[in-house]
């Protein structure tokens, strides 16, 4: 049976072939997946985006992202959403951003909503959800497990990523390189210690969104130690991101929150390129230590490990990365639970949770 599914990403982000955040990606692979298979997709995501399916615009907001400028963006995307269901048929909605409670459509369609961020960031309501058809799914067991134990949780729906297509067979070089969202909880300034206690160069990748917080740990923390030997490249589109990677001889996470996954790590895997991380959340369950790459503690660590990479074979990555990080497997798995949801609309909240154990068994 074709569905036809509203994927909603958070209102501040682009979706596409140059997202950075792991939600958007995950939103615009899912978006291309259900297209590939036949069903209709149609995605709410800021303007500037692009998707496989049917685009529904939101104005992004201009200046510096500030509370007033989100709560407006919230109350454009609540007003698409509601347009959105009136227009079309829809048989799921599919939420991605943290702040998913502000736009929670009415009762009625099911509702999934994936949680990419630690569950400590989601507001308290995000745990007492009165809809009906609600659903809330994770991304790696690590996460859940530090989930509040409520009736509408799912089994997780592991990350993925077009392994295949990060496939690189060119040469290493010398540099090491940490690609990501430009923010505090990110730790870069500690890549730039690991790289120049190991005195390999540096090449920093990302976005830095225009929040006041990232705007000033960008100005104050980072751009003082750029040099000739601590680039930094800015947001990278799929092609050279690859190529990027591809080269590193490692790729630095020095995340300092608890990562719910890490599609980083995955991508650096796929390319055949070790990674060296922080002991932070998923990251040592994505990241097979002495295999794939390193988990560590500090920038000293880091550092020693840059060197120990090279001892590591890029083919046993890249096969890791095939057996583990398939993006035909998430996105099998989140088709299995769209039709899951679609076919088991639910007058009631009680009525949904006696599904639950269903549900879980599906999903994994």
């Amino acid at each position: 049976m074709a569905l036809t599914v509203l994927g909603v990403a958070y209102p501040l982000a682009p979706v596409g072939q140059g997202a950075v955040g792991g939600a958007e990606q995950v939103l615009s692979h899912m978006d291309r997946a259900l297209v590939a298979a036949g069903h209709r997709s149609l995605v709410v995501a800021c303007e500037g985006s692009e998707v496989a399916g049917t685009l529904l615009p939101v104005p992004l907001p201009r200046g510096e992202l500030d509370e007033a400028a989100k709560r407006a963006a919230q109350a454009r995307h609540a007003a698409a959403i509601a347009d959105a269901l009136d227009r079309f048929p829809v048989d799921v909605v599919h939420l991605h951003g943290i702040d998913f409670m502000a736009y929670l459509p009415p009762p009625g369609v099911p509702v999934l909503a994936t949680l990419h961020l630690p569950p400590a960031w989601y507001p308290e309501e995000t745990w007492r959800i009165a809809r009906p058809d609600t659903w809330l799914n994770p991304v790696s067991d690590s996460q859940r497990r530090r989930c509040p134990p409520v009736p509408n949780l799912l089994a997780a729906v592991p990350n993925g990523v077009p392994v295949d297509r990060l496939d690189w067979r060119g040469r290493k070089a010398g540099f090491a390189a940490a690609l990501g969202r430009v923010c505090p909880e990110k730790g870069f300034e500690h890549a730039v210690e690991a790289a120049e206690r190991a005195e390999v160069p540096l090449l920093l990748a990302g976005r830095v969104y225009p929040y006041r917080a990232h705007l000033d740990y960008f100005d104050r923390v980072l751009r003082p130690r750029l040099s000739r030997r601590v680039r930094f490249l800015g947001p990278l589109g799929f092609t050279p991101k690859r190529r990027l990677m591809g080269m590193a001889r490692a790729v630095l996470i020095p995340s300092l929150c608890e990562e719910t996954s890490s599609l980083t790590a995955m991508e650096a895997a796929a390319c055949g390129t070790p990674v060296v991380a922080f002991r932070h959340g998923a990251l040592p369950e994505v990241v097979e230590h002495g295999l794939t790459g390193f988990v560590v503690d500090d920038a000293a660590a880091m550092a020693d490990a840059i060197h120990a990479a090279a001892a590591l074979d890029p083919d046993a990555c890249r096969a890791r990365a095939r057996a583990r990080f398939s993006l035909d497997s998430m996105a099998a798995r989140y088709l299995e639970l769209y039709g899951t949801l679609a076919a088991r609309r639910t007058p009631s909240l009680r009525a949904g949770e006696e599904a639950v154990p269903r549900l879980q068994a599906r999903g994994g």
